[in-house]
């Protein structure tokens, strides 16, 4: 199958690809490279370095001629979208739609489209939250996600391009940036191995942190493999259903780093405080139950594992 992965180079889009290759498929690779790493791309895999609002992206696709479009690229920080709505919704929105316009054009027969289960909730009355909850989103970042999804129901009306949308949670694993709150186990995990300092953001009501869903990346790529042939015309949240409160999160990650460097000082075991930020909610954990049967998909790496695995990744990377 040919598969194009807009973000092939980032975090969570590289990792998809690696999968994707791993299992037979041909892959192309478009990215700008604003948050990805040309490292990061599979050398087996296609690269574009291109911005997907570019009007060049009908070229890749005339060339390409994917059979399946995995959504990736993104403005990916929820602060960044409240100082800038109109950045937001540019590359969130429009660059997406310019995507969407390509693969109508080309016969594309799906579009396999990341969303995020950790904002478009909002302060979700119910929780954990499953998909039947209506969306509330709070910030433009969510905002944009949730305009995406619906993007996507009128092109499956209007077209008959199909898709599956995966929301998922905060994710975390190796090639992650520390950029931004998708990115604070990156974020931790890099300072305390630089022995330096980490600032917890919490409401001023709980100050051990916001509660959020963390989900192994390696558990996550598994699912966009299952989607390209399960979950058609759906949305399915990809997360763990177990709640982590930030002070947890940063605990595991320094027991973690402590087993490696024991001479880790003793003063970094606990963060520092900052209020939390704009767009933050306090609590995200999602129901995953429709993606077990859905997608057949689960996840199988607990939290502790997964902060092994990413910080064996992370101490490789920088030796």
């Amino acid at each position: 199958m040919k598969i194009m992965v807009s973000g092939g180079a980032g975090f969570i889009g590289s990792n998809v690809v690696d999968a994707y290759i791993r299992a037979g498929h041909q892959v192309a690779v478009v990215d700008d490279l604003s948050n990805g790493k040309k490292e990061n791309v599979h050398p087996k895999a296609c690269f574009y370095e291109k911005d997907i609002r570019s009007e060049e992206m009908d070229g890749i696709f005339e060339l390409e001629r994917p059979d399946v479009l995995n959504h990736h690229a993104a403005q990916i920080s929820v602060p960044a979208s409240v100082s800038d709505p109109l950045l937001d919704a540019d590359i969130n929105i429009k660059g997406f739609l310019n995507l969407l316009e390509k693969a109508v054009k080309y016969r594309v027969k799906k579009c396999i489209f990341i969303s995020s289960g950790g904002a478009i909730y909002g302060e979700a009355d119910e929780y954990p939250t499953s998909e039947a909850y209506p969306p509330k989103p709070l910030s433009p970042y969510a905002v944009a996600k949730l305009a995406s999804e619906y993007y996507l129901a009128y092109y499956k009306h209007q077209y008959g391009l199909s898709f599956t949308t995966l929301r998922y949670a905060n994710v975390y694993g190796p090639r992650q940036i520390p950029h931004g709150e998708a990115g604070v186990v990156a974020i931790f995990m890099n300072n305390l191995l630089n022995r330096k300092p980490c600032t917890l953001n919490h409401f001023p009501e709980d100050p051990k942190g916001m509660i959020r869903d963390y989900c192994y990346v390696g558990d996550v790529t598994e699912a966009s493999l299952l989607a390209l042939s399960k979950g058609n015309d759906d949305f399915f949240n990809i997360g763990t259903g177990i709640e982590t409160k930030t002070l947890e999160l940063y605990r595991v990650i320094y027991e973690a780093v402590r087993e490696i460097y024991p001479g880790l000082p003793e003063e970094l075991a606990m963060p520092g405080t900052a209020l939390a930020r704009p767009g933050d909610v306090t609590r995200s954990c999602l129901k995953i139950e429709k993606a077990e049967n859905g997608l057949g998909w689960s996840p199988k790496i607990d939290l502790r594992e997964g902060i092994r695995k990413t910080l064996k990744w992370w101490v490789g990377s920088s030796e």
